[in-house]
């Protein structure tokens, strides 16, 4: 690019919390993987989960031919009895941290009892000790696993709704591309949270949000890399970076949502226009002021906006 504009401005209540955060995650290189997992080992545990009135059954399923298990977690509300609706989560973490703990208590209050359904997550390999495509692999795996013997664990194979945020969004986006592709799952919708879908990583407002934030450009040059490797930025399958499908045509509906102040804008809102282009039906959400993560400060008043319009979205799929 020739020239690099200003940066869009954050949301004054979420800038707050991000100057109080200790650290944006800015600045980092492929080595200090190892340290960022440790730093990011957040998670909610079994029985906070139970204590709060949901059930939580652990299964490992059959990975992709010649590799390991993969790890799934399925957690219900308590009280309900089946056959539940259900979301297939997979989560962020840029590819290369994170596992499938991640926000289970937010998805339970805010989906599980809310909507009265269960949230499956998937554990992936992650990268670059796995590049691709043993992470979208293990993900398909999961989800045709739970599409093939969910209903003997109280779950609507019917009714799933596939969902991800950030790295977590991307791979939603390039299993909905294989289930397509390759006759797999039918989903009712796919639910995209500032999904990670261009290697390429030379939009506008990748250029623009630089330095800024808590995932930037060149913290997307370290996921992407670790992905990909020399690879990155060259010919690439579309089941690595959806951006990169000639043919977005054929996708269950989409819900995407992207803040204004982030690296993902540009590439998301593309991302939504071909699917409408292409005869799809996708509903976007470019919250103003938003940074990539925004959604972990759930008392910002455009936190609260953005959860209630995935709920009231997935509501309107899983009545629909």
């Amino acid at each position: 690019m020739s020239e690099v504009l200003p940066p869009v401005p954050f949301d004054p209540e979420l800038e707050v919390f991000l100057q109080a955060m200790p650290s944006t995650g800015l600045g980092f290189k492929l080595e200090d993987v190892p340290q960022l997992r440790e730093m990011s080992r957040q998670f909610t545990t079994d029985e906070q989960l139970e204590a709060d009135g949901f059930t939580v059954e652990h299964r490992a399923v059959p990975g992709p031919q010649g590799a390991p298990e993969v790890p799934l977690v399925i957690v219900r509300p308590a009280e309900l009895s089946g056959p539940l609706p259900l979301i297939y989560s997979i989560h962020g973490g840029g590819m290369i941290m994170g596992d499938h703990r991640q926000a289970l208590d937010v998805m339970g209050d805010e989906w599980g009892r809310e909507l009265g359904c269960a949230i499956v997550s998937v554990d992936y390999r992650l990268a670059p000790e796995n590049p691709h495509p043993a992470p979208v692999q293990d993900c398909y795996a999961g989800l045709r696993w739970i599409a093939e013997h969910g209903a003997e664990h109280g779950l609507d194979p019917q009714r799933i709704a596939l969902t991800g945020g950030s790295a977590g969004g991307g791979l939603a986006a390039a299993v909905a591309l294989m289930c397509r592709d390759l006759d797999g799952p039918k989903l009712i919708g796919q639910l995209l949270q500032s999904p990670m879908l261009d290697d390429r990583n030379d939009t506008p407002s990748a250029h623009q949000m630089r330095g800024l934030g808590i995932w930037d450009q060149q913290a997307n040059e370290v996921g992407w890399t670790a992905l990909l490797g020399d690879a990155r930025g060259g010919d690439v399958s579309p089941y690595a970076a959806p951006a990169r499908a000639d043919d977005l045509s054929g996708l269950p509906p989409t819900f995407i949502d992207v803040g204004s102040a982030e690296t993902f804008r540009d590439e998301d809102v593309a991302y939504a226009t071909r699917i409408w282009q292409a005869g799809g039906i996708a509903e976007l959400h470019v919250w103003p002021g938003g940074f990539h993560g925004f959604r972990m400060f759930p008392d910002a008043q455009l936190s609260k906006s953005a959860a209630a319009a995935r709920t009231d979205w997935l509501r309107r799929i899983f009545q629909s």
